[in-house]
């Protein structure tokens, strides 16, 4: 508790999917007050303009940087361009005005999109230069790996104490469910239960079902990201994630299964599947801050599943 007490917090992207857990275990189990938590509001401050940025960082002990433009394999191949600018330049620039107003922690957070296509599985960090992403999220993964670049040359030269960490895909209640831009289990959700609800006989989806995928439960992530601003004061990265990878083909089983959803499955071989495989090596979070994720995924699952029935 005495880590927060009487900081200023900034948070990017505050009222976003993350942003609303990270708050509220903030409030509830650090013990922070409403009013030392500065969320800027998306519509009001764009933070790809450097004078909003400024601001925004003014007066602030601790900012965590999780404002970003994300989406799914399509939303990456639509608008690479722009998940490239809007990320690196939100990135950079926020980073520019912490330091320049001497906050005292910055948390940046990457993505798994950052490592190379063919990493070894387990992904390790050591391993995060060995390559060039997969194609369809390069861009930005790019963009939000320049954050790293940038957290270990201001630690070098200004002696600047910033930290980056590498989520795996979230998910969780929630999450967004837009299917232009959401990820694969907020799609999946959506698809298999409008499928039901309009009695429809099949359900496509994406490629082949051969990749595979990590996933962490949005509150685990939250826990984590509190830990490492807490206990973490190094520019070298960090993944936080399960350890654990399921097959796509597995996932909409299961997701059909909890669904209810009685017709059939057909696979669009022609859509692409992504990289071949996605699973982190989370043994560094452990040791360095003492993270393990707690949430078994079938759980999680149903939660997720339960909060999109409730609020459809």
């Amino acid at each position: 508790m005495s880590f927060w007490k009487e900081k200023n917090i900034l948070i990017t992207g505050g009222e976003g999917f993350l942003g609303k857990h990270l708050i509220r275990k903030l409030i509830e189990e650090k013990e922070v007050p409403k009013q030392n938590i500065n969320v800027p509001a998306e519509k009001d401050c764009d933070l790809r303009i450097w004078e909003n940025c400024r601001k925004a960082v003014k007066g602030m002990d601790i900012v965590i940087h999780l404002a970003a433009k994300v989406g799914g394999i399509g939303f990456n191949r639509k608008y690479p361009a722009q998940l490239f600018y809007d990320n690196a330049i939100m990135g950079i620039q926020m980073m520019e005005a912490a330091r320049r107003e001497a906050v005292k922690k910055y948390v940046a957070l990457g993505t798994v999109c950052a490592y190379p296509k063919f990493t070894p599985v387990p992904f390790r960090e050591e391993d995060i230069w060995n390559g060039y992403p997969e194609e369809t999220n390069a861009p930005y993964g790019i963009a939000k790996k320049m954050q790293l670049v940038q957290s270990q040359s201001y630690r070098q030269e200004y002696g600047f104490n910033s930290i980056f960490l590498l989520p795996v895909n979230l998910y969780g209640p929630g999450d967004n469910f837009d299917l232009e831009n959401s990820h694969v289990i907020p799609a999946l959700i959506r698809k298999f239960l409008e499928a039901k609800k309009n009695n429809e006989k099949k359900v496509v989806v994406w490629g082949t079902g051969e990749s595979s995928r990590e996933f962490l439960y949005v509150e685990d992530a939250a826990v984590a990201i509190l830990l490492a601003t807490e206990k973490y004061n190094s520019s070298e990265p960090v993944n936080l994630g399960v350890g654990s990878e399921i097959k796509i083909k597995d996932l909409v089983s299961m997701i059909k299964a909890m669904t209810k959803y009685s017709g059939v499955v057909e696979w669009d071989k022609s859509r692409p599947d992504g990289q071949p495989r996605r699973m982190l090596d989370a043994s560094k979070a452990e040791e360095e801050f003492g993270f393990t994720a707690k949430t078994f995924f079938e759980t999680g699952l149903k939660k997720t599943i339960d909060w999109y029935i409730k609020c459809e």
